[in-house]
């Protein structure tokens, strides 16, 4: 049984390294997620410090991410990974053994923080860590390594054998032999203490942060395109991922097809061009921008904070620049219409082109308390329009009691360039669910989020919380590559963050994105051509 179940789990490894290497990061986190403790393990036996061996142990994957390729047997994942792990355990030790007087400064830190009660509870913390390597670290490597696998392994003599590579007999005796070497009196201190050690979702998420503006290995296209056919590609999440990413490019795509059938002269076309290049510079600039920020306070150490503040700036002044040029496009369209329909009236002659045509709008005939169920525009904004209003509304600026889309949208449910309501969906979305390049609300996700609770890819600044692959920043919790908050990267970040909640649900958030921001901007070029095309 014991060997049948090692074969799986090596068919496994196989299958999660191909797909690793085609550059899947979701199949990289099954491997953090498979051999963090038995990493953390290894490591905390050898160095008696559970900070220090959760970091080499953060070391060790980030290493195996970036030299994926250079496993030539994929089934031999584990040993390879504590193969790095004990080359750097090794070098961990030489260079402590230069540092005699690194203890005696933490003890003198400890005491000056004595009046502190948060640093009081850090304090108690480490003397408990202290008196557990006390206790382990008088008995040989041997014992000690199960012991501490056994604990942070639910009791399980069999887990504690399949990651060490021994019988159940072998390791129940070493159990055995180590339980007896430990004193009596400090047996359930231990045990306490050491499934309360064990690395969680923090530890995943903080290495999941480090590899995400790292490459795959050089050989992901030749050993994981196996793999990436099988997963990667055809994965839901990568498709969704996908979607989301163009769903913006897509619907301008779309909206400059609308715009250029609406138009009626050489310099309308000209300056629809103009103003849709505009918002894609803009959108460019800002994201090329958050990166090299981001690359910037990686790569430089102590001004963290500075960067940090120059990308909450960017973010806000996006914000600005998005909600200038929505006013822009509009009083320029508005403008050049009016001046065009005086220079070139033979170019207006169409019936789509009359003020009151029927083409120019659809207002549905059913009413629900007076107000319509859809109404719809079709045409450029033209002084005088008025804003399209119903349940459902589509136009430049569109009002709806439920649903809107457009330029500027509102309503409890909104997809625009600039997009107010409940849920909210656009370049800038406002809402309590914000969702945009910059997404502010109550939750918020984006580019860059601003919210209680900001899920962002580049910038995330909250007031509760706040997960970034890049800058995250709130009052109390904060996972992130540069994180500031009151916990940071640990297990009550992830519990603050509430990334199991997160990972449940992203999909459906992922999807819901696509299927809002694509459809209404597909559907209304084609109703545009429809109506409005001479």
């Amino acid at each position: 049984m014991f060997n049948k179940k090692k074969n799986k789990v090596n068919s496994d490894d196989s299958f999660l390294v191909m797909s690793s290497l085609g550059g899947d990061r979701d199949a990289f986190c099954e491997i953090v997620s498979r051999y963090q403790n038995l990493l953390c393990s290894l490591a905390y036996s050898s160095v008696g410090d559970i900070k220090q061996s959760e970091d080499i142990a953060q070391e060790v994957f980030v290493e195996a991410w970036k030299k994926l390729d250079s496993l030539l047997a994929p089934e031999k994942l584990k040993s390879w990974l504590c193969g790095i792990l004990r080359f750097k355990l090794s070098h961990y030790r030489r260079k402590e053994e230069k540092q005699p007087l690194r203890n005696a400064d933490e003890i003198e830190n400890t005491d000056l923080a004595a009046n502190n009660s948060e640093m009081e509870d850090v304090a108690i913390r480490e003397q408990q860590h202290a008196l557990l390597w006390k206790a382990l670290d008088k008995m040989d490597e041997i014992y000690r390594e199960p012991l501490i696998l056994f604990y942070r392994e639910h009791n399980s003599v069999e887990h504690v054998a399949l990651e060490l590579d021994l019988s159940e007999d072998t390791a129940k005796q070493r159990l055995s032999r180590g339980r007896k070497l430990l004193q009596k009196s400090m047996i359930k201190y231990v045990e306490d203490a050491l499934v309360k050690s064990k690395p969680g979702a923090g530890f995943t998420a903080a290495v999941l942060l480090t590899i995400s503006g790292i490459a795959p290995p050089a050989k992901a296209a030749a050993l994981g395109a196996g793999a990436v056919k099988t997963s990667s590609l055809f994965n839901l999440a990568s498709v969704l991922g996908f979607l989301v990413a163009w769903s913006g490019v897509i619907s301008t795509f779309f909206g400059l097809k609308a715009v250029l059938v609406q138009s009626r002269t050489q310099r309308e076309r000209q300056q629809a061009i103009k103003i849709v290049a505009l918002f894609m510079i803009f959108a460019l600039v800002f994201v090329v921008s958050m990166l090299l920020l981001k690359k910037l306070a990686l790569s430089t150490e102590g001004v963290s904070s500075a960067f940090t503040i120059s990308a909450q700036l960017l973010a806000l002044t996006f914000v600005a620049s998005y909600l200038a040029l929505v006013d822009y496009m509009f009083k320029a369209m508005r403008r050049l219409r009016f001046q065009e329909r005086l220079l070139y009236p033979e170019a207006f002659l169409g019936q789509a082109d009359q003020k009151n045509a029927k083409q120019r709008e659809y207002k549905s005939r059913f009413t629900l308390l007076g107000i319509p169920l859809f109404h719809f525009q079709f045409t450029k904004p033209e002084m005088g329009d008025k804003p399209a209003f119903g349940w459902i509304a589509g136009g430049n600026i569109a009002y709806g009691l439920l649903f809107a889309w457009g330029g500027v949208a509102i309503a409890p449910l909104s997809v625009g360039i600039v997009s107010v309501g409940v849920i909210s969906v656009g370049a800038v979305g406002l809402g309590i669910l914000g969702i945009g390049v910059v997404g502010i609300g109550v939750i918020g996700f984006g580019v860059s989020a601003i919210a209680y609770k900001a899920y962002a890819s580049l910038s995330a600044l909250g007031w509760e919380s706040a997960f970034s692959g890049g800058f995250a920043t709130a009052k109390e919790a904060a996972i992130g590559a540069i994180a500031q908050a009151s916990h940071v990267n640990n297990d009550i970040a992830a519990e603050v963050v509430n990334l199991s909640a997160l990972s449940q649900h992203y999909l459906w958030i992922l999807a819901f994105i696509s299927v809002l921001v694509i459809i209404p901007a597909v559907w209304h070029s084609i109703k545009v051509q429809q109506r409005m095309k001479k």
